[in-house]
């Protein structure tokens, strides 16, 4: 009896190291695995370079992050990338206005998104999954509409026949490139994290994810930590938006869609990462760096890029897995 319950807590302590180690110790094996396969993926160029690949994703996936820490689930980030995109674009292109002014109309309309967001979930009680699927529908159309279905650029075709004359200043440009993209990921992780961890306030949106109810008995108001959770989720994903625009220098048409999948992976294999066991900003961070590291390794190695989304699915299902296995125990 004393062996078979030796052997089971040796077993559990295994699952627990693994739990706990596992997203790292996964990255770890990727990059060795990688850089003997190939000859520069750990040269200095593509470690900037996986690290300014998944700014993007990083930023909107802490935005998802702090509303998954109130126990909902923001599926319209992508959506409200495009539009945020869109927005700031625009604003140079059309109406030649200046960075700060664009950047703050563009920051203030995804503020609204998410007012709109924590309005529908909150008041009508529909399941945040459910009621955000529907809004990304929604913003996604306002980007297309907004933009008629066009790519916003320099020089482009107005629909009068005349050319657009605005232009996106260069300072601009540089909040796209290295290292600036890189330091407003850094911050933004880093900002996230010292809110849920070190804030009253982040200690009680914790509280309201874990037990809503028992977080109002105790004088929480749920209401307003919900709604703050969703501001901030949209400005986030408003924020990754704004640098995609900087980085590529025009808005396509739903240019913040493909971020979704992405996001939702690095933030719910940050579950695990050190055994937290919830939505955490370094989680998220290495989420977003082992699918960086698989995306940039597997195009290396010559993978076609349609098996990409098999491999990024694969973890995510992978990372669900674990994560809500760990729950039911």
């Amino acid at each position: 009896m004393n062996a078979v319950e030796t052997s089971r807590k040796k077993s559990f302590s295994l699952l627990e190291f693994f739990y706990k180690y596992g997203t790292l110790i996964t990255i770890l094996l990727l990059i060795v695995i990688f850089g003997t396969a190939t000859d520069n993926f750990l040269s200095g160029s593509n470690i900037i370079n996986i690290l300014r690949s998944i700014s993007i994703i990083t930023i909107i996936a802490i935005g998802l992050t702090v509303s998954l820490s109130v126990g909902g689930f923001d599926l319209s980030i992508g959506s409200t990338a495009s539009v945020a995109n869109a927005l700031v674009i625009s604003m140079f292109v059309w109406h030649g206005q200046s960075t700060g002014f664009s950047i703050a109309v563009t920051l203030l309309f995804c503020l609204v998104v998410g007012l709109i967001n924590a309005f529908l979930v909150i008041n009508f009680k529909i399941q945040d999954m459910l009621m955000t699927l529907a809004t990304m529908f929604v913003f996604q159309g306002v980007a297309l509409t907004y933009t008629r279905g066009a790519t916003v650029s320099q020089n482009m075709i107005l629909p009068n026949g005349d050319f657009a004359t605005g232009v996106i200043p260069a300072g601009f440009k540089k909040l796209g490139q290295e290292p600036w993209i890189i330091i407003i990921m850094l911050l933004a992780v880093l900002a996230v994290h010292l809110f849920l961890k070190y804030t009253k306030h982040g200690r009680y949106m914790y509280m309201i994810g874990g037990n809503p109810e028992a977080a109002a008995l105790s004088g929480i108001r749920v209401g307003r930590y919900r709604l703050a959770a969703y501001l901030i989720s949209a400005v986030f994903a408003g924020l990754g938006g704004i640098v995609l625009g900087a980085r590529v220098m025009s808005a396509e048409v739903n240019s913040g869609a493909p971020y979704l999948m992405e996001a939702v992976a690095a933030a719910f294999i940050g579950y695990s990462v050190f055994g937290a066991g919830k939505p955490n900003a370094f989680g998220t961070f290495a989420g977003a760096v082992l699918i960086g590291i698989l995306s940039n390794g597997l195009i290396m190695l010559s993978v076609p890029y349609y098996a990409m989304d098999i491999v990024k699915g694969s973890v995510l299902a992978l990372a669900l897995a674990i994560t809500y296995y760990k729950r039911s125990r």
